[in-house]
């Protein structure tokens, strides 16, 4: 088992963790209640990791930039449809952002980076597990690590794909691997991550 810290620090960083999904929470309501000063405060709570949800589809710094602004212009518009008791607001803006990338790769209009539509499908399918670990901040420090404990074949391909942007596609071919052994490796590598997280708790 991963030494997860002192009692106090892991109630510490509970205690946090709920802080801080119970303030985005609130936030979300708000703006579905029409408070525009909410929007802004989501932004600033989120704007880094649905980033990272876009360039990992869109392949190409500038469109995700561009997702990024649609992602925003459509959550002021459609913030009503969220209901907080059926989603965690991070895990139901992670599918709103991954929805409104893969329509903008439907528009046929990406750029040369971009994963084809039929791959940002099974991409966005697959993304829920890895997106719940990686992209909630509020556990952002346990994650670096409980990264350090993985292999650093490992560790560097996931950070490579959640935090920096790779697609499985990008990683296999820089690695000079077959995509089904990448996605393989980081699917092993996402497992073991996961209880670290669940041994620190």
């Amino acid at each position: 088992m991963v030494d997860g810290g002192s009692p106090k620090a892991s109630d510490a960083n509970a205690d946090a963790a709920k802080a801080a999904r119970e303030r985005l929470r609130a936030q979300m309501v708000r703006l579905a209640e029409g408070d525009q000063s909410a929007l802004e405060e989501v932004y600033e709570a989120t704007r880094v990791k649905l980033f990272g949800i876009c360039l990992r589809i869109l392949g190409d710094r500038k469109e995700a930039e561009d997702a990024l602004q649609d992602v925003y212009i459509n959550l002021w518009q459609r913030a009503g449809s969220y209901d907080p008791s059926r989603a965690s607001p991070i895990s139901w803006l992670a599918t709103f952002a991954r929805n409104r990338a893969i329509d903008r790769l439907r528009t046929g209009k990406v750029r040369g980076g971009a994963v084809p539509v039929e791959e940002a499908a099974p991409l966005a399918d697959e993304a829920p597990l890895a997106d719940s670990l990686l992209i909630d901040a509020e556990k952002s420090a346990q994650i670096h690590t409980c990264l350090d404990t993985l292999d650093d074949r490992t560790a560097m391909h996931i950070r490579s794909a959640f935090f920096d942007g790779y697609t499985y596609a990008q990683l296999a071919e820089r690695a000079d691997v077959p995509l089904g052994t990448m996605k393989s490796w980081i699917r092993r590598g996402l497992q073991r991550l996961r209880a670290c997280l669940e041994a620190s708790e």
